[in-house]
């Protein structure tokens, strides 16, 4: 049995003291912290790697059955008021490494945010990264769910990936072992984003850089961005809008708790101060009943739900 399998009556790890790690490992770390709706609960076992290979040699450490959640900037999760009952595995501030490989073939890790990566390209001269400047999250987040917005999707621009399974072994995968669909990726399981090699085009950068202010002001004129939110909270269905079906139905600004459908953009669910996961994930349910009742369409959430609901005692 690994380390991280067993502990202590006090909550910390029996055998710490073998420990080969160099990163941060906290315990019952507040999710709230973590995640952009600024709710839900604590997560048993929280870790932020000092690099790959801290990493790799974290995870050989791990119990088999340990359950896992990688971690960006948070903006498209919402952990349960119960918790998480296994490890984050936190990449923001960790897995930051960027290069330039060629003159248009950027590697970065899993851990640089989607701003900077539109940020640093356009300042390069190079586009095709323009779009990512209004996504709050990392680029690991963005492979996960092909992140899009403005007409671009991060898998358009994937030459390769570099992955870590469970074990701690790394791997390289071409795109083509992917699946991708809109805000979807399938692939192989057990297997996590470390980085990727992404392929731009050579470009003006003044130009670059005056689309990604007039696409950050776009945003900020049609969404809450300066809200406690995670962004849109369900797909679009194929020919329409979650946004408008949510409006058609007259659900801006219900609220439910400290949780509220915003006026401005009606597919955001705000926090509107101490709301509980449980107040934005019974809206967010409500939300997409009602929309079925009244247009008979069934809204696919976009946003990660994860964790265990706070048991009420009675």
């Amino acid at each position: 049995m690994s380390w991280l399998a067993v502990r202590g009556e006090t909550g910390m790890m029996a055998a710490e003291t073998t420990q080969h790690w160099r990163g941060e490992l906290r315990y019952d770390e507040p999710m709230a912290r973590h995640n952009s709706w600024r709710a839900g609960g604590s997560a048993r076992c929280f870790y932020k790697p000092a690099d790959v290979a801290d990493l790799c040699d974290f995870l050989q450490q791990l119990d088999p059955q340990e359950p896992l959640l990688w971690l960006g900037l948070g903006s498209n999760l919402l952990v349960r008021d119960g918790g998480f009952p296994g490890t984050v595995i936190f990449t923001l501030g960790a897995l930051t490494e960027l290069a330039w490989l060629d003159a248009t073939t950027l590697r970065a890790g899993a851990g640089v945010t989607c701003a900077k990566l539109a940020r640093v390209s356009a300042q390069q001269g190079l586009t095709g990264l323009e779009f990512l400047a209004g996504i709050p999250g990392t680029l690991g987040g963005a492979l996960t769910m092909n992140a899009g917005a403005f007409g671009g999707e991060t898998w358009d621009r994937v030459a390769a990936v570099e992955t870590v399974d469970r074990a701690g072994r790394l791997h390289r995968r071409q795109p083509d072992e992917y699946r991708v669909g809109y805000r979807s990726v399938e692939g192989v399981a057990d297997e996590w984003f470390v980085a990727a090699r992404l392929t731009l085009e050579q470009g003006d950068a003044a130009a670059a850089q005056q689309r990604i202010r007039q696409l950050l002001a776009q945003r900020s004129d049609s969404q809450p961005v300066q809200q406690n939110s995670c962004g849109s909270v369900f797909r679009n269905p194929p020919g329409d809008h979650a946004a408008r079906l949510i409006e058609v139905a007259g659900l801006k600004g219900k609220t439910l708790g400290g949780a509220r459908v915003s006026e401005q953009h009606a597919n955001f669910i705000i926090n509107t101060g101490g709301a509980t996961a449980a107040d934005i994930e019974t809206l967010l349910n409500q939300v997409q009943g009602c929309v079925e009742q009244a247009q008979g369409v069934r809204l696919e959430t976009e946003v990660r739900i994860v964790g265990e609901h706070l048991e009420t005692i009675v």
